[in-house]
Order: structure tokens, then sequence, then C-alpha cells
């Protein structure tokens, strides 16, 4: 499975964007997927994921801002964020098909900057 991800940019505080993961196949059975986010001199740490059940968990920094839906006929995941903080300045990965600790597909980043 590759996975595309898109809708990165450059943002005020306050202001909202739209993340996609886009599959090339379909995500129906993948059991769950997930965002991460890699700010510069930190590591990656996971952001969202979502079940195949569309079940939903947020880290604690994203709570109540940021939602993760998945639209399985467009094989496709979304990270709706709003409220956005200059603390939310990352590169955003989505990854899918977890096992345990270990996730076996992964996208390409993408840049999101939020200016104060």
């Amino acid at each position: 499975v590759q996975l595309q991800a898109s809708g990165g940019g450059l943002v005020q505080t306050g202001g909202s964007l739209r993340l996609s993961c886009a599959a090339s196949e379909s995500i129906f059975s993948i059991n769950v997927m997930g965002w991460y986010r890699q700010a510069p001199g930190k590591q990656r740490e996971l952001v969202a994921v979502i079940t195949s059940g569309g079940t939903t968990n947020y880290a604690d920094s994203v709570k109540g801002r940021f939602t993760m839906f998945r639209d399985n006929f467009k094989n496709t995941v979304y990270l709706q964020m709003n409220s956005l903080k200059p603390e939310d300045t990352a590169v955003y990965y989505c990854a899918a098909d977890r096992r345990g600790s270990l996730w076996i597909y992964w996208g390409q980043g993408t840049l999101v900057t939020v200016s104060s």
C-alpha cells in the first residue's frame, strides 16, 4: 500500500488545515491508520489514530482541536486541524496497518507551519 499525504501549508495561529492521506489500495480492512508528526529537533510523536471501526484516539496536546476521520470509499483518511498553534508546526506523516508497535506502511511527510 502506498500512502500519499497532502494538505500541509502555512497558516496563522488559530487557523485551520485539513490533511489528507490517500492510499493506493482499499483501506476498508486496514486495522488502524494514524497520523504522526515530527517537529525540528524533536522525536516523532503520534498525533491520532483511527481503527477500521472508526474509533479514534488523540494525543493530549491535540484533543479538542484535531479530528481524524476516514472515507473508506475514497481510500483516504483525513486530519482536520483547528485552532492551530505554533507548537503544531511539524512534518506530518500518515501511517497504516499497525502490528503491535510497528507500522507497516508510511507516507511521505507534509509540512505544516503555524506562524505566531
